[in-house]
Protein backbone atom coordinates (compact mmCIF):
# COMPACT_ATOMS: atom_id res chain seq x y z
CA UNK A 1 0.00 0.00 0.00
CA UNK A 2 2.85 2.32 0.93
CA UNK A 3 4.62 1.57 -2.40
CA UNK A 4 1.40 2.40 -4.30
CA UNK A 5 1.06 5.71 -2.43
CA UNK A 6 4.64 6.69 -3.39
CA UNK A 7 4.00 5.69 -7.00
CA UNK A 8 0.90 7.88 -7.14
CA UNK A 9 2.78 10.81 -5.61
CA UNK A 10 5.61 10.39 -8.14
CA UNK A 11 3.17 10.38 -11.07
CA UNK A 12 1.40 13.41 -9.71
CA UNK A 13 4.74 15.20 -9.47
CA UNK A 14 5.53 14.41 -13.07
CA UNK A 15 2.14 15.76 -14.19
CA UNK A 16 2.66 18.89 -12.15
CA UNK A 17 6.14 19.44 -13.56
CA UNK A 18 4.90 18.81 -17.05
CA UNK A 19 2.12 21.33 -16.59
CA UNK A 20 4.50 23.96 -15.19
CA UNK A 21 6.88 23.54 -18.13
CA UNK A 22 4.62 25.56 -20.39
CA UNK A 23 6.44 28.93 -20.62
CA UNK A 24 9.06 27.89 -18.05
CA UNK A 25 12.01 28.58 -20.37
CA UNK A 26 10.70 32.03 -21.26
CA UNK A 27 9.99 32.81 -17.64
CA UNK A 28 13.59 32.03 -16.66
CA UNK A 29 15.27 34.14 -19.35
CA UNK A 30 17.15 37.17 -18.05
CA UNK A 31 15.56 40.13 -19.88
CA UNK A 32 18.77 42.11 -19.34
CA UNK A 33 21.25 39.53 -20.64
CA UNK A 34 23.41 40.36 -23.64
CA UNK A 35 22.36 38.37 -26.69
CA UNK A 36 24.25 40.31 -29.36
CA UNK A 37 26.79 43.12 -29.60
CA UNK A 38 27.67 45.76 -32.13
CA UNK A 39 31.10 44.68 -33.43
CA UNK A 40 31.93 48.33 -34.03
CA UNK A 41 32.01 48.86 -30.28
CA UNK A 42 34.51 46.04 -29.90
CA UNK A 43 36.64 47.84 -32.49
CA UNK A 44 36.41 51.10 -30.52
CA UNK A 45 37.64 49.35 -27.41
CA UNK A 46 40.46 47.65 -29.30
CA UNK A 47 41.64 51.03 -30.56
CA UNK A 48 41.43 52.59 -27.11
CA UNK A 49 43.40 49.72 -25.55
CA UNK A 50 46.16 49.63 -28.18
CA UNK A 51 49.45 49.81 -26.31
CA UNK A 52 51.79 52.65 -27.39
CA UNK A 53 54.75 51.59 -25.26
CA UNK A 54 55.89 52.44 -21.76
CA UNK A 55 58.12 55.03 -20.17
CA UNK A 56 60.10 52.38 -18.30
CA UNK A 57 60.25 50.17 -21.38
CA UNK A 58 61.09 51.44 -24.85
CA UNK A 59 61.44 55.11 -23.89
CA UNK A 60 64.09 54.08 -21.33
CA UNK A 61 65.97 51.89 -23.81
CA UNK A 62 66.26 54.80 -26.26
CA UNK A 63 67.40 57.09 -23.43
CA UNK A 64 64.52 59.53 -23.30
CA UNK A 65 63.35 58.58 -19.82
CA UNK A 66 64.65 56.80 -16.72
CA UNK A 67 63.58 55.43 -13.37
CA UNK A 68 66.58 56.56 -11.32
CA UNK A 69 65.86 54.38 -8.29
CA UNK A 70 67.06 50.81 -7.97
CA UNK A 71 64.89 49.11 -5.37
CA UNK A 72 65.40 45.64 -6.81
CA UNK A 73 61.89 45.39 -8.21
CA UNK A 74 62.51 48.51 -10.32
CA UNK A 75 65.72 47.18 -11.88
CA UNK A 76 64.86 46.63 -15.53
CA UNK A 77 65.91 48.27 -18.77
CA UNK A 78 67.20 51.25 -16.77
CA UNK A 79 69.89 48.97 -15.35
CA UNK A 80 70.21 46.47 -18.23
CA UNK A 81 68.19 43.84 -16.39
CA UNK A 82 65.87 41.21 -17.86
CA UNK A 83 62.83 41.86 -15.64
CA UNK A 84 59.65 39.97 -16.45
CA UNK A 85 57.43 42.69 -15.01
CA UNK A 86 58.61 45.06 -17.72
CA UNK A 87 59.03 42.48 -20.51
CA UNK A 88 55.35 41.55 -20.43
CA UNK A 89 53.97 45.07 -20.87
CA UNK A 90 53.41 44.90 -24.62
CA UNK A 91 52.63 41.19 -24.65
CA UNK A 92 49.83 41.54 -22.13
CA UNK A 93 48.81 44.90 -23.53
CA UNK A 94 48.24 43.35 -26.96
CA UNK A 95 47.12 39.77 -26.41
CA UNK A 96 44.86 40.49 -23.44
CA UNK A 97 43.23 43.45 -25.14
CA UNK A 98 43.22 44.51 -28.81
CA UNK A 99 44.21 41.20 -30.40
CA UNK A 100 41.33 39.10 -29.08
CA UNK A 101 38.86 41.94 -29.61
CA UNK A 102 39.97 42.40 -33.22
CA UNK A 103 39.80 38.65 -33.89
CA UNK A 104 36.27 38.63 -32.52
CA UNK A 105 35.23 41.52 -34.78
CA UNK A 106 36.70 39.77 -37.81
CA UNK A 107 34.73 36.62 -37.01
CA UNK A 108 31.51 38.67 -36.82
CA UNK A 109 31.83 40.82 -39.93
CA UNK A 110 34.15 39.02 -42.35
CA UNK A 111 31.28 37.72 -44.44
CA UNK A 112 28.94 40.68 -43.99
CA UNK A 113 29.06 42.95 -47.08
CA UNK A 114 27.24 45.68 -45.15
CA UNK A 115 30.20 45.98 -42.78
CA UNK A 116 33.07 45.62 -45.24
CA UNK A 117 34.68 48.93 -44.29
CA UNK A 118 34.70 47.96 -40.62
CA UNK A 119 36.25 44.63 -41.56
CA UNK A 120 39.08 46.28 -43.50
CA UNK A 121 39.74 48.96 -40.89
CA UNK A 122 40.06 46.18 -38.32
CA UNK A 123 42.53 44.33 -40.54
CA UNK A 124 44.72 47.43 -40.78
CA UNK A 125 44.61 48.06 -37.03
CA UNK A 126 45.31 44.40 -36.36
CA UNK A 127 48.37 44.69 -38.59
CA UNK A 128 49.55 47.67 -36.56
CA UNK A 129 49.30 45.65 -33.34
CA UNK A 130 51.09 42.60 -34.70
CA UNK A 131 53.79 44.71 -36.32
CA UNK A 132 54.70 46.18 -32.95
CA UNK A 133 54.61 42.73 -31.33
CA UNK A 134 57.07 41.38 -33.90
CA UNK A 135 59.27 44.46 -33.54
CA UNK A 136 59.36 43.91 -29.78
CA UNK A 137 59.78 40.14 -29.43
CA UNK A 138 60.54 38.56 -32.82
CA UNK A 139 58.61 35.31 -33.33
CA UNK A 140 55.17 35.59 -31.70
CA UNK A 141 51.76 33.88 -31.85
CA UNK A 142 50.02 35.22 -34.94
CA UNK A 143 48.01 32.82 -37.10
CA UNK A 144 46.44 31.16 -34.04
CA UNK A 145 46.49 34.15 -31.69
CA UNK A 146 43.43 35.64 -30.01
CA UNK A 147 41.23 32.66 -30.86
CA UNK A 148 40.86 30.85 -27.55
CA UNK A 149 37.16 31.70 -27.37
CA UNK A 150 36.53 31.24 -31.08
CA UNK A 151 38.43 28.02 -31.65
CA UNK A 152 39.37 26.73 -28.20
CA UNK A 153 43.09 27.11 -28.91
CA UNK A 154 44.71 28.15 -25.64
CA UNK A 155 48.26 27.27 -26.70
CA UNK A 156 48.91 29.06 -30.01
CA UNK A 157 52.03 28.36 -32.00
CA UNK A 158 54.63 31.06 -32.57
CA UNK A 159 54.99 32.13 -36.20
CA UNK A 160 58.33 33.25 -37.60
CA UNK A 161 58.79 37.01 -37.40
CA UNK A 162 59.75 37.36 -41.05
CA UNK A 163 56.78 35.24 -42.13
CA UNK A 164 54.44 37.42 -40.09
CA UNK A 165 55.82 40.54 -41.73
CA UNK A 166 55.21 39.07 -45.17
CA UNK A 167 51.59 38.39 -44.25
CA UNK A 168 51.20 41.86 -42.70
CA UNK A 169 52.36 43.35 -45.99
CA UNK A 170 49.58 41.50 -47.80
CA UNK A 171 47.00 42.30 -45.13
CA UNK A 172 47.72 46.03 -45.15
CA UNK A 173 47.85 46.22 -48.92
CA UNK A 174 44.65 44.28 -49.60
CA UNK A 175 42.66 45.78 -46.72
CA UNK A 176 43.60 49.30 -47.78
CA UNK A 177 42.63 48.62 -51.39
CA UNK A 178 39.31 47.06 -50.34
CA UNK A 179 38.08 50.12 -48.42
CA UNK A 180 35.07 51.42 -50.34
CA UNK A 181 33.73 55.00 -50.18
CA UNK A 182 30.33 53.77 -51.36
CA UNK A 183 29.98 51.48 -48.34
CA UNK A 184 29.22 52.22 -44.69
CA UNK A 185 30.56 55.00 -42.47
CA UNK A 186 32.01 53.30 -39.38
CA UNK A 187 30.85 55.69 -36.70
CA UNK A 188 32.38 53.63 -33.89
CA UNK A 189 35.89 54.25 -35.25
CA UNK A 190 37.69 56.40 -32.65
CA UNK A 191 40.23 57.73 -35.14
CA UNK A 192 38.07 59.00 -37.99
CA UNK A 193 34.52 58.06 -37.08
CA UNK A 194 33.50 61.71 -36.86
CA UNK A 195 33.99 62.12 -40.60
CA UNK A 196 31.03 63.64 -42.42
CA UNK A 197 30.80 60.83 -44.97
CA UNK A 198 32.10 57.34 -45.60
CA UNK A 199 34.15 58.73 -48.49
CA UNK A 200 36.04 61.06 -46.15
CA UNK A 201 36.63 58.32 -43.61
CA UNK A 202 37.78 55.85 -46.24
CA UNK A 203 40.24 58.41 -47.62
CA UNK A 204 41.71 58.82 -44.12
CA UNK A 205 42.04 55.09 -43.60
CA UNK A 206 43.65 54.58 -47.00
CA UNK A 207 46.29 57.16 -46.06
CA UNK A 208 46.78 55.45 -42.71
CA UNK A 209 47.11 52.03 -44.35
CA UNK A 210 49.67 53.28 -46.86
CA UNK A 211 51.63 55.09 -44.16
CA UNK A 212 51.78 51.90 -42.13
CA UNK A 213 52.95 50.12 -45.28
CA UNK A 214 55.66 52.78 -45.69
CA UNK A 215 56.79 52.13 -42.11
CA UNK A 216 56.86 48.39 -42.75
CA UNK A 217 58.86 48.87 -45.93
CA UNK A 218 61.47 51.01 -44.19
CA UNK A 219 62.06 48.22 -41.65
CA UNK A 220 63.74 46.29 -44.49
CA UNK A 221 66.30 49.06 -45.15
CA UNK A 222 69.27 47.01 -43.88
CA UNK A 223 67.96 43.50 -44.46
CA UNK A 224 66.86 43.95 -48.06
CA UNK A 225 67.21 47.49 -49.51
CA UNK A 226 65.63 46.51 -52.83
CA UNK A 227 62.55 45.14 -51.09
CA UNK A 228 62.41 48.25 -48.91
CA UNK A 229 62.53 50.46 -51.98
CA UNK A 230 59.76 48.52 -53.71
CA UNK A 231 57.37 48.63 -50.75
CA UNK A 232 58.13 52.28 -50.01
CA UNK A 233 57.40 53.27 -53.60
CA UNK A 234 54.18 51.25 -53.53
CA UNK A 235 53.05 52.97 -50.33
CA UNK A 236 53.96 56.39 -51.69
CA UNK A 237 52.05 55.77 -54.91
CA UNK A 238 49.00 54.71 -52.92
CA UNK A 239 48.89 57.99 -51.02
CA UNK A 240 50.19 58.44 -47.48
CA UNK A 241 49.31 60.79 -44.62
CA UNK A 242 49.55 64.39 -45.82
CA UNK A 243 48.58 66.57 -42.86
CA UNK A 244 48.22 66.46 -39.09
CA UNK A 245 44.48 66.06 -39.55
CA UNK A 246 45.34 62.60 -40.93
CA UNK A 247 47.14 61.53 -37.75
CA UNK A 248 46.13 58.31 -36.03
CA UNK A 249 45.74 59.87 -32.59
CA UNK A 250 43.54 59.06 -29.61
CA UNK A 251 42.43 61.80 -27.23
CA UNK A 252 41.67 61.18 -23.56
CA UNK A 253 39.33 62.58 -20.93
CA UNK A 254 39.04 62.67 -17.17
CA UNK A 255 37.06 59.42 -17.45
CA UNK A 256 39.39 57.65 -19.89
CA UNK A 257 42.92 58.67 -18.92
CA UNK A 258 46.14 58.37 -20.82
CA UNK A 259 47.40 55.09 -19.32
CA UNK A 260 50.96 55.72 -20.51
CA UNK A 261 51.30 58.63 -18.07
CA UNK A 262 49.42 57.22 -15.10
CA UNK A 263 52.40 55.36 -13.61
CA UNK A 264 54.92 58.22 -13.41
CA UNK A 265 52.21 60.68 -12.40
CA UNK A 266 50.75 58.74 -9.50
CA UNK A 267 53.21 56.11 -8.22
CA UNK A 268 56.31 57.56 -6.59
CA UNK A 269 56.80 60.39 -9.09
CA UNK A 270 60.20 61.19 -7.56
CA UNK A 271 61.57 57.97 -9.09
CA UNK A 272 61.10 59.23 -12.66
CA UNK A 273 63.16 61.69 -14.75
CA UNK A 274 63.90 62.57 -18.32
CA UNK A 275 67.20 61.12 -19.49
CA UNK A 276 70.27 63.27 -19.99
CA UNK A 277 70.87 62.52 -23.73
CA UNK A 278 67.31 63.53 -24.60
CA UNK A 279 67.24 66.73 -22.56
CA UNK A 280 70.70 67.71 -23.76
CA UNK A 281 69.69 67.32 -27.40
CA UNK A 282 66.59 69.47 -27.01
CA UNK A 283 68.25 72.06 -24.78
CA UNK A 284 71.48 72.43 -26.75
CA UNK A 285 69.59 72.99 -29.98
CA UNK A 286 67.04 75.42 -28.57
CA UNK A 287 64.13 73.11 -29.30
CA UNK A 288 60.83 74.92 -28.61
CA UNK A 289 59.16 71.58 -27.74
CA UNK A 290 61.26 71.26 -24.59
CA UNK A 291 59.02 73.46 -22.41
CA UNK A 292 56.03 71.23 -23.13
CA UNK A 293 57.94 68.03 -22.45
CA UNK A 294 60.15 68.87 -19.50
CA UNK A 295 59.81 70.57 -16.13
CA UNK A 296 61.59 70.86 -12.80
CA UNK A 297 59.57 70.67 -9.61
CA UNK A 298 60.35 72.09 -6.16
CA UNK A 299 59.49 68.63 -4.83
CA UNK A 300 59.73 65.80 -7.39
CA UNK A 301 57.17 63.77 -5.44
CA UNK A 302 54.47 66.47 -5.60
CA UNK A 303 54.23 66.88 -9.35
CA UNK A 304 50.44 67.08 -9.44
CA UNK A 305 50.30 69.84 -6.82
CA UNK A 306 53.10 72.09 -8.10
CA UNK A 307 53.77 74.20 -11.17
CA UNK A 308 56.92 73.12 -13.01
CA UNK A 309 59.78 75.39 -13.98
CA UNK A 310 59.95 74.98 -17.75
CA UNK A 311 62.78 77.43 -18.41
CA UNK A 312 65.00 75.74 -20.97
CA UNK A 313 68.28 76.76 -19.31
CA UNK A 314 67.21 75.07 -16.06
CA UNK A 315 66.42 71.65 -17.55
CA UNK A 316 68.86 68.85 -16.72
CA UNK A 317 68.40 65.18 -17.59
CA UNK A 318 69.34 62.36 -15.23
CA UNK A 319 72.52 60.57 -16.41
CA UNK A 320 72.05 57.14 -17.99
CA UNK A 321 73.72 54.24 -16.20
CA UNK A 322 73.38 55.58 -12.67
CA UNK A 323 71.01 55.00 -9.78
CA UNK A 324 70.21 57.00 -6.66
CA UNK A 325 73.43 55.87 -5.00
CA UNK A 326 76.00 55.67 -7.80
CA UNK A 327 74.96 59.09 -9.13
CA UNK A 328 76.55 60.64 -6.06
CA UNK A 329 79.88 60.00 -7.77
CA UNK A 330 78.79 61.45 -11.11
CA UNK A 331 81.09 64.32 -12.05
CA UNK A 332 78.28 66.80 -12.66
CA UNK A 333 75.82 65.56 -10.04
CA UNK A 334 73.10 68.15 -9.36
CA UNK A 335 72.14 66.93 -5.89
CA UNK A 336 68.78 66.21 -4.35
CA UNK A 337 65.66 68.32 -4.22
CA UNK A 338 62.73 67.76 -1.89
CA UNK A 339 62.21 64.01 -1.66
CA UNK A 340 63.90 63.28 -4.99
CA UNK A 341 66.65 64.28 -7.38
CA UNK A 342 67.40 67.77 -8.72
CA UNK A 343 66.68 66.79 -12.32
CA UNK A 344 64.01 67.39 -14.96
CA UNK A 345 60.85 65.33 -15.03
CA UNK A 346 57.98 65.17 -17.47
CA UNK A 347 55.91 68.33 -17.62
CA UNK A 348 52.82 66.80 -16.02
CA UNK A 349 50.67 69.73 -17.08
CA UNK A 350 51.28 69.01 -20.76
CA UNK A 351 53.07 65.94 -22.11
CA UNK A 352 52.76 63.98 -18.89
CA UNK A 353 49.11 64.91 -18.33
CA UNK A 354 46.37 62.34 -17.89
CA UNK A 355 44.66 64.17 -20.77
CA UNK A 356 47.62 64.03 -23.15
CA UNK A 357 46.82 62.41 -26.51
CA UNK A 358 48.61 59.30 -27.80
CA UNK A 359 49.87 59.29 -31.39
CA UNK A 360 50.28 56.01 -33.29
CA UNK A 361 50.99 56.94 -36.94
CA UNK A 362 51.62 60.59 -37.72
CA UNK A 363 52.24 63.08 -40.45
CA UNK A 364 55.56 63.96 -38.80
CA UNK A 365 56.79 60.36 -38.77
CA UNK A 366 55.60 59.80 -42.32
CA UNK A 367 57.31 62.93 -43.65
CA UNK A 368 60.57 61.97 -41.96
CA UNK A 369 60.44 58.44 -43.42
CA UNK A 370 59.81 59.96 -46.83
CA UNK A 371 62.79 62.27 -46.26
CA UNK A 372 65.00 59.22 -45.74
CA UNK A 373 63.48 57.42 -48.72
CA UNK A 374 64.02 60.47 -50.93
CA UNK A 375 67.61 60.78 -49.73
CA UNK A 376 68.23 57.11 -50.54
CA UNK A 377 66.75 57.57 -54.02
CA UNK A 378 63.88 55.19 -53.33
CA UNK A 379 61.11 57.44 -54.61
CA UNK A 380 60.44 58.13 -58.26
CA UNK A 381 58.04 60.66 -59.67
CA UNK A 382 58.79 63.39 -57.12
CA UNK A 383 57.88 66.98 -57.92
CA UNK A 384 60.31 69.84 -57.45
CA UNK A 385 59.11 70.46 -53.90
CA UNK A 386 59.40 66.82 -52.86
CA UNK A 387 63.06 66.64 -51.87
CA UNK A 388 64.64 65.07 -48.82
CA UNK A 389 65.06 68.51 -47.28
CA UNK A 390 61.47 69.51 -47.95
CA UNK A 391 60.20 66.34 -46.32
CA UNK A 392 62.60 66.77 -43.40
CA UNK A 393 61.54 70.36 -42.73
CA UNK A 394 57.86 69.44 -43.08
CA UNK A 395 58.28 66.53 -40.66
CA UNK A 396 59.85 68.69 -37.97
CA UNK A 397 57.15 71.34 -38.36
CA UNK A 398 54.41 68.73 -38.22
CA UNK A 399 55.83 67.36 -34.97
CA UNK A 400 55.81 70.83 -33.44
CA UNK A 401 52.23 71.43 -34.57
CA UNK A 402 51.09 68.29 -32.73
CA UNK A 403 51.59 70.05 -29.41
CA UNK A 404 48.50 72.18 -29.97
CA UNK A 405 46.47 69.04 -29.11
CA UNK A 406 47.95 68.79 -25.62
CA UNK A 407 46.29 70.34 -22.57
CA UNK A 408 47.41 73.76 -21.33
CA UNK A 409 49.05 74.67 -24.64
CA UNK A 410 48.19 77.66 -26.87
CA UNK A 411 47.28 77.29 -30.51
CA UNK A 412 49.60 77.46 -32.33
CA UNK A 413 51.78 75.70 -29.80
CA UNK A 414 54.92 76.80 -31.63
CA UNK A 415 54.65 79.78 -34.01
CA UNK A 416 55.76 79.29 -37.60
CA UNK A 417 58.56 81.82 -37.12
CA UNK A 418 60.02 79.76 -34.28
CA UNK A 419 59.82 76.62 -36.39
CA UNK A 420 61.68 78.24 -39.27
CA UNK A 421 64.30 79.62 -36.91
CA UNK A 422 64.86 76.22 -35.34
CA UNK A 423 65.39 74.61 -38.76
CA UNK A 424 68.27 77.02 -39.47
CA UNK A 425 70.26 76.11 -36.35
CA UNK A 426 73.71 74.60 -37.09
CA UNK A 427 73.01 71.10 -35.74
CA UNK A 428 69.45 71.00 -37.09
CA UNK A 429 69.56 72.47 -40.61
CA UNK A 430 69.34 69.77 -43.26
CA UNK A 431 72.45 68.68 -45.11
CA UNK A 432 73.03 65.66 -47.32
CA UNK A 433 76.27 64.85 -45.48
CA UNK A 434 74.37 64.23 -42.22
CA UNK A 435 70.96 63.39 -43.66
CA UNK A 436 70.36 60.00 -42.05
CA UNK A 437 71.44 61.19 -38.62
CA UNK A 438 69.40 64.41 -38.82
CA UNK A 439 66.26 62.69 -40.08
CA UNK A 440 66.28 59.80 -37.64
CA UNK A 441 67.24 61.89 -34.63
CA UNK A 442 64.22 64.06 -35.34
CA UNK A 443 62.18 60.85 -35.68
CA UNK A 444 63.35 60.00 -32.14
CA UNK A 445 61.95 63.30 -30.88
CA UNK A 446 58.77 63.08 -32.96
CA UNK A 447 58.04 59.58 -31.59
CA UNK A 448 58.22 60.52 -27.92
CA UNK A 449 55.20 58.88 -26.27
CA UNK A 450 55.10 56.14 -28.91
CA UNK A 451 57.78 53.95 -27.40
CA UNK A 452 57.33 51.03 -29.75
CA UNK A 453 58.16 53.18 -32.74
CA UNK A 454 61.04 55.00 -31.00
CA UNK A 455 62.62 51.65 -30.15
CA UNK A 456 62.09 50.12 -33.60
CA UNK A 457 63.46 53.06 -35.56
CA UNK A 458 66.49 53.42 -33.27
CA UNK A 459 67.45 49.80 -33.99
CA UNK A 460 66.70 50.12 -37.69
CA UNK A 461 68.57 53.36 -38.31
CA UNK A 462 71.23 53.42 -35.59
CA UNK A 463 70.26 56.99 -34.73
CA UNK A 464 70.42 59.00 -32.61
CA UNK A 465 74.01 58.24 -31.70
CA UNK A 466 73.82 57.12 -28.07
CA UNK A 467 76.34 55.67 -25.66
CA UNK A 468 75.45 52.22 -24.26
CA UNK A 469 74.21 52.10 -20.69
CA UNK A 470 77.31 51.25 -18.62
CA UNK A 471 75.55 50.43 -15.33
CA UNK A 472 76.84 46.85 -15.75
CA UNK A 473 78.05 44.59 -18.55
CA UNK A 474 74.83 42.59 -18.92
CA UNK A 475 74.49 43.71 -22.55
CA UNK A 476 78.19 43.28 -23.40
CA UNK A 477 78.55 46.97 -24.11
CA UNK A 478 75.58 47.12 -26.47
CA UNK A 479 71.91 48.00 -26.35
CA UNK A 480 68.68 46.13 -25.70
CA UNK A 481 67.60 44.68 -29.08
CA UNK A 482 64.31 43.00 -28.05
CA UNK A 483 62.16 42.16 -25.03
CA UNK A 484 62.40 38.65 -23.60
CA UNK A 485 59.25 36.53 -23.71
CA UNK A 486 57.04 36.53 -20.60
CA UNK A 487 58.03 33.88 -18.05
CA UNK A 488 54.50 32.51 -18.14
CA UNK A 489 54.93 31.42 -21.76
CA UNK A 490 57.69 28.94 -20.95
CA UNK A 491 55.42 27.32 -18.37
CA UNK A 492 51.94 27.52 -19.90
CA UNK A 493 52.71 27.31 -23.61
CA UNK A 494 55.95 25.40 -23.32
CA UNK A 495 55.94 23.44 -26.60
CA UNK A 496 55.28 26.55 -28.72
CA UNK A 497 57.75 28.59 -26.69
CA UNK A 498 60.53 26.01 -27.06
CA UNK A 499 59.95 25.80 -30.81
CA UNK A 500 60.33 29.57 -31.08
CA UNK A 501 63.54 29.51 -29.03
CA UNK A 502 64.97 26.84 -31.32
CA UNK A 503 64.59 29.33 -34.19
CA UNK A 504 65.58 32.68 -32.66
CA UNK A 505 68.35 31.47 -30.35
CA UNK A 506 68.67 32.72 -26.78
CA UNK A 507 65.62 34.34 -25.24
CA UNK A 508 67.37 37.42 -23.91
CA UNK A 509 67.63 41.18 -24.44
CA UNK A 510 70.41 41.09 -27.05
CA UNK A 511 68.92 38.65 -29.59
CA UNK A 512 67.85 40.56 -32.72
CA UNK A 513 64.55 40.42 -34.60
CA UNK A 514 64.83 39.49 -38.26
CA UNK A 515 65.11 42.99 -39.74
CA UNK A 516 67.58 44.29 -37.10
CA UNK A 517 70.89 43.77 -38.85
CA UNK A 518 74.22 45.17 -37.54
Amino acid sequence: MKRLRYSLLFCASLIALSGCDDGFADLNKNPYSLTSINPGLLFSNAQRLTFPGSWEGEQTIVQQFVNAYNTGATAAFNFNEDNNTFNISRWDGAYNGPVKLLEQVISLVKNDPARSNLYNQVRIWRAYNFMTLVDTYGDVPYSQAGKAFLEGNFYPKYDKDQTIYEDLYNEIKTATAALDPSKELVKEDILFGQSATAAVQVAQWKKLGNSLLLRLGMRYSKLDPNKAKSIVQEAFNGGVVQANSDNAVIAFTSTYNNQLNNGPRTQNPYFYYLAEPFVNYLKTNGDPRLKYISGKYADPNQVLALTPDTTSANQVGFPVGYDQTSVLKYADYKGTKGTGQNYSQLNYSVFGSALAPVFYVTNAQTKLLLAEAAFRGWLSGLSGAQTAQQYYDAGVKASMDEYSLFPNVPNPAIPASSQVSYLTRPNIAYSDSKALELINTQYWVASLGNGGESFANFRRSGFPVLKPNSYNNNLQGGFVRRFAYPNEESARNSASYQEAISRIGTDNLTTRVFWDKP
